[in-house]
């Protein structure tokens, strides 16, 4: 069994004991089919969904809830809006610090002749993106960008509000995959000038897996990906244009919701401020002692103030997935290895071959958890030629 968990940027792990509480009781006491019948339990199970939609709404700054579509996660939320918003001749550009979730929908549009593409490169070293290389990208045909907030695999943050300002300019949509970021730092959609912003429930929002959602401004309507129930207008034959509705068909995952709202709420009691420098309060720990360590390369910007806590490092010229493997069975600590669903990430850093170790911390890690890591480390790197 891990006894330390550093693998936070995949899932959030544990949980606030108010999530789990939260779920049960749901479970135990609502777990009907939500809007898709008039009695009590399906009533109370929708209501429940509709509360959290609100907060949710509430947390980002969405003026209408009805602009939050609850999704599978963020992979599925990503789809929707890429698959949903573009038609055959138009123009994207995205960085090559992106999750396979943004670069492989949009491949697999360039691929079947339907898109253009423009992949902008980040600095090698720390993953940084430039505002002046996105907008040298812009042609008429130019109809998306899409940007992640902070690199999976660095924790790099993008200039997101500068990126904002200058879709806005050009007239063209802005969307940002905030999976390293939502419960963390403050999302203003408004205030970034966001069109479209996938989100995942079990990552900083402290939720379950199977969690997530996609902002959609009311201006937009995007093509569904998928059709079916959806316990509003059912004597159409045809999807139903009214929002969400048009892009939740089938059962939604209430329980899961539920345990969404729970994680926001204790986001909002404990503040995500307090949250948030807690969290790089480790990180910078970290850094100060991981670069003093001998053979230890780290990656990304190596300063708090320009990325979120996930850091990647390497031992030497040893395999990360080995390193990986000796961190788990010899010191029971837990982090993700190789190339983290993000290969353009790895080849802007020249780490294709060998993958990164990375460590990310929570809000439920402890200072002693980083000086375990860290000695383990130290003893790892003795071995290291």
């Amino acid at each position: 069994m891990i006894l330390i968990y550093l693998d936070n940027a995949a899932t959030s792990f544990p949980k606030p004991e108010s999530v789990y509480k939260k779920m049960d009781k749901f479970m135990r006491n609502k777990g009907a089919n939500p809007g898709r019948g008039s009695h009590k339990l399906a009533v109370s199970a929708s209501r429940e969904i509709f509360s959290t939609r609100e907060l949710v709404a509430k947390f980002f700054n969405i003026e209408d809830s009805a602009e939050v579509v609850f999704t599978l996660n963020t992979t599925d939320a990503l789809n929707l809006g890429i698959k949903g918003s573009l038609v055959k001749g138009d123009h994207v550009i995205t960085s090559s610090m992106e999750h396979n979730s943004v670069s492989r929908p949009l491949k697999h549009l360039e691929r079947k002749n339907k898109i253009e593409l423009s992949i902008v490169d980040c600095d090698s070293k720390t993953g940084e993106l430039s505002v002046v290389d996105i907008e040298k990208e812009i042609r008429d045909e130019t109809k998306l960008i899409v940007i992640t907030h902070a690199s999976n695999v660095t924790g790099t943050l993008m200039p997101i509000k500068e990126i904002g300002e200058l879709a806005d300019q050009h007239g063209i949509l802005f969307m940002v995959d905030v999976a390293q970021t939502a419960g963390f730092y403050p999302i203003d959609v408004q205030e970034l000038k966001l069109d479209l912003m996938a989100f995942p429930g079990h990552k900083g929002l402290l939720g379950p897996q199977g969690t997530g959602g996609l902002y959609i401004s009311r201006k937009l309507k995007l093509k569904s990906q998928r059709q079916g129930g959806t316990g509003s207008n059912s004597e159409l034959i045809y999807q139903p244009e009214i929002i969400p509705d048009k892009y939740e068909s089938g059962t939604p995952n209430g329980v899961g919701i539920v345990g969404l709202g729970a994680g926001i709420d204790y986001i909002l009691e404990k503040g995500i401020d307090n949250l948030r420098e807690y969290e790089l309060e480790l990180t910078e720990y970290l850094l100060n002692e991981l670069v003093k360590i001998p053979h230890v390369n780290i990656y990304g910007p190596q300063d708090i103030k320009k990325q979120a806590p996930v850091i990647s490092i390497n031992l030497g010229e040893e395999a990360a997935s080995e390193i990986g493997f000796i961190l788990d069975s010899a010191f029971d600590i837990g982090v993700r290895t190789g190339l983290h669903c993000a290969p353009l990430a790895h080849e802007t850093l020249g780490t294709i071959e060998q993958g990164t170790v990375r460590i990310s911390v929570g809000s439920f890690n402890t200072k002693s958890d980083c000086e375990a890591l860290l000695e383990a480390i130290e003893e790892i790197a003795k071995e290291v030629d």
